[in-house]
């Protein structure tokens, strides 16, 4: 089977903004429910704050990004800066003058972000070496490895740039419904494959061609109308060797074997942030402020908590044997990988968690709206 590489993005620019009307009708609806009180920390789990900075306001879920002992951070402004996971000193910071809608991306030595003008921006230790216009915007933050940037858009669109000289290498888009999520997709390069979310599905990209090798839909769109048949897969991922485990919007977790393109397993599951996991169990959280365990193996449901309801929770991140979460009021929640119970909680400046937290060499380091990082050490 031949696939047609276009040699422009489709801008559809519109169907991000019709997206973006879907979102906030969704945060208008009935008031939510008031959160139960916790109670006191049951300080279960020793964790100490190891250090604190500072990148500046934080106002949409721009990811982290972890090299060996970097932490690589921006912020809605357009400052970016690396920190040393250890010690929380910072190594380098650039500020920008413009905008961040996605990132950070890096390979450890260049970083990449794409501001809300669609430039996709490529720096060397905080200098920028060169930019491109992109034709449709970016939610998603690009993928630095093996010499290449790649990036996914908003129309459904993955696109390989040489990371030194900006040159377009290729571009593959896939057909989709006509609405796309305004929030980071799935990208991310397992063994010689680079797998993108296109709508509900997963896809193994060759990231020398882009040409497709497989296809896995983790959902399929239902429904009578472009709202209720938005189905997009949301980051970050669950990876373990060559399974990686993602959430449809709404819709459903799964897992799919990259190694073969094979789904194996799907299970219905209403949350809109992505999931992580390890060897045993695919961690996740509803919209509702659930959080459940599901069986690697089969997807089963291992365990649900109903401790933290209602309290807009990130995505979780997996630590030893814990299940951490952030939450709107700045909390880091620390969660039995077990069976879910409340492990300790760990307090920041107050303001929200809008992206999921980091393990950096032993250090777990989460953002806050307001633009200070914490990094915090289990003992």
């Amino acid at each position: 089977m031949k696939f047609h590489f276009d040699s422009t993005l489709a801008n559809r620019v519109a169907l991000v903004s019709v997206a973006l009307v879907l979102l906030g009708a969704c945060s208008s609806g009935p008031k939510k429910p008031t959160p139960a009180d916790l109670g006191p920390d049951p300080a279960l789990l020793r964790v100490r704050l190891a250090w604190t900075a500072k990148v500046g306001p934080v106002d949409v879920g721009l990811d982290l990004k972890v090299n060996d002992k970097t932490v690589t951070v921006a912020n809605s402004e357009g400052v970016l800066a690396a920190f040393d996971s250890a010690s929380g000193a910072e190594l380098w910071r650039t500020a920008l003058g413009v905008p961040i809608a996605a990132g950070v991306g890096s390979d450890g030595k260049l970083s990449a972000v794409v501001t809300r003008a669609n430039d996709l921006l490529v720096l060397d230790g905080g200098r920028e070496i060169w930019r491109q216009k992109l034709q449709a915007p970016s939610f998603t933050a690009p993928v630095v490895a093996g010499g290449r940037v790649f990036l996914l858009t908003a129309d459904r669109s993955v696109t390989a740039f040489d990371a030194l000289s900006g040159r377009k290498l290729w571009n593959q888009q896939r057909p989709g419904e006509s609405l796309v999520l305004r929030q980071a997709g799935v990208l991310l390069a397992v063994a010689d494959t680079l797998v993108a979310g296109f709508g509900g599905r997963l896809a193994g990209l060759h990231p020398g061609t882009g040409s497709v090798r497989w296809e896995a839909p983790i959902a399929t769109p239902r429904g009578t109308n472009d709202i209720e048949r938005l189905v997009d897969l949301v980051g970050r991922v669950a990876r373990d060797g060559t399974v990686v485990c993602a959430r449809a919007f709404q819709a459903a977790v799964g897992c799919v074997d990259t190694a073969r393109g094979t789904v194996l397993w799907s299970k219905p599951a209403l949350g809109s942030v992505g999931v992580h996991g390890d060897d045993k169990f695919v961690f996740g959280v509803e919209s509702d402020g659930k959080v459940i365990a599901w069986r690697r193996g089969d997807g089963d449901r291992a365990w649900v908590s109903e401790r933290l309801l209602y309290r807009s929770l990130t995505t979780p991140l997996a630590v030893g044997r814990s299940v951490v979460v952030g939450d709107e009021s700045g909390s880091v929640h620390w969660l039995s990988r077990e069976d879910g119970s409340i492990l300790t909680r760990m307090t920041t400046d107050g303001s929200a968690l809008l992206t999921g937290p980091v393990l950096a060499n032993g250090t777990l380091v989460v953002v806050t709206r307001n633009g200070n990082i914490f990094g915090f050490r289990p003992e």
